[in-house]
């Protein structure tokens, strides 16, 4: 029996005492503050301190440090992350005492059943395009719930109950769960295999898009610029929902044209299915960016919205945590945050940077580019290095110098033979990708490579993120 067929997705109004195992997680927290804002008893635990939990507590709920049994209390519905394993003692107690569980999932479900869910899903740009949508929809007095992957620049907070008719979320695809949503409107960026420590392949994902797309009711907006969502539009025969593109193809019901890095920004013109025009700019390099802004604007749009006011409230998108976040810098060289952790990513990433960094001038000068782009590097998951080691160390190349950390574990147990050598010591990276170092040593190697007008990237869904600040007080000491 699927994960789908054998977990209920309840009304919040059902769910009494929450206790979320893993609270402070980006997706977890979210939930929770927006059940707290609508009057749930809520309370959780996680392994260590972090900066979610202070705002929860704040909020209301009751957070421990650390998982034992003691911590649910009188709970009545356990919420899990998919980080959370099955010997773990709250999990435990709460299947002895027969309480409801669920996935994360379920629970996010919960939340779209009395709202018009809008679910942004895809194997990259998910977090970036919700919340650009999300930020597009406040402008617009629209003042929808939210629910997103990451912090939100424009608020500071991943998710509010808001008090309008629509609640965005993002979708998450790794562990198929996602297809515990029944949204109204489902936007897909993109589909590419990953997670293969949870799916057999690229085969098995499509399949899974599939059916997520065929549990949206109203409106799906997908990319028509993309191998696999052009198949699967090709194939999609909805009974209700109606079926919008995007993309750079001529093809597409809103084309995107034009796009052209202004700095760290980036600007590009829409058309529209009837033919009207709008100028579009987003705080956001790249023109994987312009793409996901051109799949936000085209949903308010298809929610009701004028185009060109859309369009027009895009620019007031900031960024969110984790996307291209600034983190500081010294001597002239600043300091970035990318979640970036899968090739396709931070390749797309490293073109973005290197058009921002020739937008505003950057010169080539005695064979060597000026300003120079440094990445640290930190793969995330051993079955992930494994799968894409040549790709991620293809990707790196696009650096100047790539220092590549050794591989986040996360939820998963080493593999032998599986460490960042796989990528540090390919016959693909030219030189520009070292290995073989230790994140205590990092800030101070940057500093020493670091020039005036350089770029450096953190990349990596571990605790890479953590390196910024390190960094940038390094930079300053030296």
């Amino acid at each position: 029996m699927s994960l789908v067929e054998r977990t209920e997705v309840p009304p919040t109004t059902e769910l009494g005492h929450v206790h979320f195992v893993g609270i402070g997680g980006a997706g977890m927290s979210g939930i929770a503050r927006v059940l707290l804002r609508q009057g749930v008893p809520v309370s959780g635990s996680d392994a260590r301190e972090g900066p979610a939990l202070p705002e929860l507590r704040a909020a209301g709920a009751t957070v421990h440090v650390g998982h034992t049994a003691e911590n649910l209390g009188d709970a009545d519905t356990l919420v899990v992350s998919s980080a959370i394993r099955d010997d773990n003692p709250e999990l435990a107690a709460a299947r002895e005492r027969g309480l409801r569980v669920l996935p994360r999932a379920a629970a996010l479900g919960g939340l779209l059943l009395s709202r018009r869910g809008v679910t942004v899903a895809g194997t990259h740009g998910k977090t970036t395009t919700s919340s650009m949508l999300t930020v597009i929809l406040r402008e617009l007095g629209a003042d929808p719930g939210y629910v997103i992957g990451g912090t939100l620049t424009a608020t500071g907070t991943g998710a509010e109950a808001g008090t309008g008719e629509v609640m965005v979320v993002e979708a998450d695809e790794s562990d198929g769960s996602f297809l515990l949503l029944s949204p109204a409107v489902s936007v897909i960026t993109n589909i590419e295999a990953d997670h293969l420590d949870n799916h057999a392949g690229l085969a098995e994902i499509r399949a899974l898009f599939a059916q997520f797309a065929a549990r949206t009711t109203e409106l799906i907006v997908v990319s028509a610029d993309d191998p696999e969502t052009v198949a699967l539009t090709a194939d999609l025969h909805h009974p209700t929902a109606d079926v919008v593109t995007f993309g750079r193809s001529a093809s597409a019901d809103y084309v995107v044209d034009d796009v052209r890095a202004e700095g760290f920004a980036t600007r590009f013109t829409l058309r529209a299915p009837d033919g009207e025009r709008v100028d579009c700019r987003v705080e956001a390099a790249g023109e994987h960016n312009a793409l996901n802004a051109a799949a936000a604007v085209a949903t308010a749009h298809r929610l009701g919205h004028d185009l060109e006011a859309a369009a027009r409230a895009a620019a007031a998108f900031t960024g969110s945590g984790r996307r291209m976040e600034p983190k500081g810098g010294g001597r002239g060289v600043r300091v970035y945050d990318s979640y970036a952790h899968h090739p396709t990513e931070v390749a797309a990433d490293l073109r973005a940077v290197r058009a921002a960094l020739d937008s505003t001038g950057a010169d080539t000068a005695g064979g060597e580019r000026h300003p120079r782009v440094l990445v640290v590097f930190q793969p995330h998951l051993f079955s992930r290095t494994r799968a894409f080691a040549a790709e991620f160390a293809a990707a790196l190349a696009l650096a100047d110098t790539a220092l590549v950390l050794p591989i986040y574990p996360a939820r998963e147990d080493p593999i032998p033979g599986v460490d960042a050598r796989l990528i540090t010591d390919g016959p693909d990276t030219d030189g520009r990708v070292l290995g073989h170092l230790e994140r205590e040593t990092v800030a101070k190697r940057v500093a020493e490579l670091a020039r005036p007008g350089d770029v450096v990237l953190t990349m990596g869904a571990g605790d890479v993120t953590e390196l910024g600040p390190d960094i940038a007080a390094a930079l300053n000491e030296a």
